[in-house]
């Protein structure tokens, strides 16, 4: 059977969220009560300045943070063909961003060694790779932060050190991928 990837699936963009259309499970991919945790992983990965890989662009909440934050560059490497189009329009005017399309694994090619990364996919085959990648496009004192839908400060990831969590009260509505009042923001310095 094909794994049906999220570049081929279809979105609905709605004012706050965007969701797989006709799904009844994890429906959603995203939703705008995620908006302070993605300023806080933006804070996070933009800590050291200069270059930024931003592997997912959803609905481009972090984007504008870490835009916000002046980095030298901000790579961003997204898959699908709707949110390919709304991040192209969003980098119009923006120099610094570096759109890079496909699926971050089959990207690495395509990419150089970055200060800060921020890892936030969904429904991503090739997550189980993303430990070792991020290590080797980090530059030495880089800091690396992923979405991390687990309601502990598990690393499940496998970091083997300079891994460490900070505790985020939050509120979410009621979803399919993310229902704790505790966020744990991973933060891993290479």
């Amino acid at each position: 059977m094909k794994h049906v990837g999220i570049e081929e699936s279809r979105l609905v963009f709605e004012k706050d969220r965007i969701v797989f259309e006709g799904s009844l499970l994890c429906s959603e991919i995203m939703m705008e009560w995620e908006t302070p945790l993605m300023k806080r992983h933006a804070e996070v990965v933009c800590q050291n300045g200069g270059d930024i890989l931003e592997m997912g662009f959803g609905m481009g909440i972090s984007a504008g943070f870490i835009q916000d934050l002046n980095p030298k560059s901000h790579t961003i490497v997204e898959c699908h063909p709707k949110i390919l189009e709304n991040l192209k329009s969003w980098a119009a005017d923006k120099p610094s961003v570096t759109i890079v399309e496909g699926r971050w694994y089959h990207c690495l090619d395509r990419l150089k060694k970055y200060d800060g990364i921020f890892f936030d996919t969904h429904a991503d085959p090739e997550m189980e790779h993303f430990r070792d990648c991020s290590i080797r496009l980090a530059k030495p004192g880089g800091i690396i932060s992923f979405w991390n839908n687990i309601p502990n400060p598990e690393n499940f990831h496998g970091f083997e050190k300079n891994v460490r969590y900070e505790k985020i009260a939050v509120s979410p509505e009621k979803n399919g991928y993310f229902n704790s009042k505790i966020y744990y923001l991973p933060i891993v310095e290479v």
